[in-house]
This record gives structure tokens, C-alpha cells and sequence, in this order.
């Protein structure tokens, strides 16, 4: 165990004990577009996943505040980390889902250890995360999926699926981290990412998560319908379309300039009336 991290039992409340004979694990947390949390969460609700336990928040969280309902304070909210199960009746490995909602200011490390305490408890041999690849595309392409791995061999895994591959680059917060984490500790891990426009940063994105789950469905032999989320995926277009089109006015009054200098247009003007 990492220095600094406290034991399971502290740290984690599990309310059932599943005892699978292996387990895939799908670990998401709040990012660009939130891709990830888009997926892992219309994952488990159309599997119908089961909740089986929850990190404890105090561990790794600080309330910055609390809320107030008719003038009459509220005990400190945290955010949720909470672990679901799926047993797969198609196949010898079920799923594991871990959704946190928010990532904690510090201690990534040790949350992510202590996620896979949980993971190789319940004999999960293989994490996947998901995340944004910002890319110079426009919001009516189809997003490419790109991919990493902690492992050579996972990489013709990814070739099967005409995944990506980019080299180099960075994964920011936990779900790049996490897969760091789990090579450490010699866990086999893949990274999804969704290519998502530049100018589309700030808002979800379902687009990129529909692309990626359409490859993360088929990399786990999992059957789901994904038409609902295809149809908020189409909805979303509107709004990045006013996205888009802020972005050009912004580039226009910022990289264009008169042909010929103010003052002189002014007196032109002038001359003219």
C-alpha cells in the first residue's frame, strides 16, 4: 500500500461482496465534454448495473461550503464515488462501473489506488477510462477515437477497431492518471478518447461519447442500444453550432484589421457630407 493511504476498510463501504470469476472495470470521473462520465453512466443505467459500494468522500473531499433551505443550514454534500456491478450472461467476465462525481483537489494518487483495491477485490484484470482528445475539427464531423495502453500487446487490441493511434500525447486528471496507476501495479489498462472540436470545450459532449462507446461496446462484447444516446448527441449539434459560430466572430475582430488606416476613412467621410 502507497504511503499515506489509509486501509480499505476505512475508506470503503461495500454493501454486497459479488464474486465473479473475472471482471472488466470501467472507471470514470468528470472531464472536457465529459465524455467519460457520459459513458460510464449510460452504460450503467441501460446494463441496469447494480450498486454495490461507495468510497468514503471525507477521506478525499472538503465541503467548500453548505446549503441553505429556508434559513435553516443543511449538513455539509459530497461529491459521490460509488462502485457498480454487472454480471455478463454472454460471457465468463462481468463489468465493474466506478463513477465519481467530481475529482478531489489532491490525493488522485490515492484514490485511484484505492479504487483498484476495490477493483482486484472483486479479480478485475483490465481498466478502461474515457476521455476528450481536443482536435481541430469541426462539430459536424464524426469524431475519431484515439487510444492508449499500458501495454504493447493492448495495442493490437486497438488496431482491430481502426482506433487511432496518435504516439505522444497527455491525458490530464484522473482518467489519464488512473492508468498510470494501474501500470504500477502491473494492471492492464486502455484510454478511449473522443475527439472533441476546440471551440466545444466547455459544454458535454455526447457526440464524442457516442463515438467512443461505439468502439468500447464492441472492445467488451457488451450489447446496447444506443439510440437514445445518438439522439442527444444530434440535439447537442444546435448548441455547438452557436459555439462554432462564436468562435469565428471572436477569430474575425481579433485577426482582421482595416485595409486602410481609421483616420483616413473618417476624413473621407467628412469630405463626403
Amino acid at each position: 500500500m502507497p504511503p499515506g493511504v489509509s486501509s480499505m476498510k476505512d475508506t470503503v463501504k461495500l454493501y454486497k461482496e459479488p464474486r465473479p470469476k473475472a471482471c472488466d472495470l470501467i472507471a470514470a470521473w468528470p472531464g472536457i465534454g465529459n465524455v467519460s462520465l457520459i459513458i460510464a453512466r449510460y452504460i450503467k443505467d441501460k446494463l441496469n448495473a447494480e450498486e454495490i459500494g461507495e468510497i468514503v468522500p471525507s477521506n478525499f473531499f472538503d465541503p467548500i461550503g453548505v446549503m441553505v433551505k429556508d434559513n435553516i443550514i443543511e449538513a455539509p454534500q459530497f461529491p459521490e464515488s460509488k462502485f457498480y456491478y454487472w454480471h455478463n450472461p454472454n460471457s465468463n467476465r462481468d463489468i465493474v462501473l466506478f463513477i465519481g462525481d467530481e475529482q478531489p483537489g489532491f490525493k488522485g494518487y490515492e484514490l485511484a489506488n484505492c479504487v483498484l483495491d476495490v477493483s482486484q477485490k472483486f479479480k478485475v484484470t483490465r481498466v478502461y477510462t474515457c476521455a476528450a482528445a481536443i482536435a481541430r475539427i469541426h462539430h459536424t464531423e464524426k469524431p475519431q477515437v484515439w487510444g492508449v495502453a499500458t501495454d504493447p500487446k493492448l495495442i493490437k487490441v486497438l488496431r482491430r477497431y481502426d482506433i487511432v493511434l496518435r504516439g505522444a500525447l497527455q491525458i490530464a486528471g484522473l482518467n489519464g492518471l488512473f492508468l498510470g496507476v494501474a501500470k504500477e501495479r502491473g494492471i492492464e489498462g486502455i484510454c478511449l478518447l473522443g475527439e472533441v472540436p476546440m471551440y466545444t470545450t466547455r459544454i458535454p459532449n455526447p457526440k464524442a461519447s457516442l463515438a467512443v462507446l461505439e468502439v468500447m461496446t464492441k472492445i467488451l462484447g457488451i450489447d446496447i442500444n444506443l439510440a437514445e444516446l445518438a439522439e442527444v448527441a444530434k440535439e447537442s449539434e444546435e448548441e455547438m453550432k452557436k459555439l462554432a459560430a462564436e468562435a469565428m466572430g471572436e477569430f474575425i475582430d481579433r485577426y482582421t484589421k482595416p485595409v486602410w488606416p481609421q483616420e483616413e476613412e473618417e476624413e473621407e467621410e467628412e469630405e463626403e457630407e
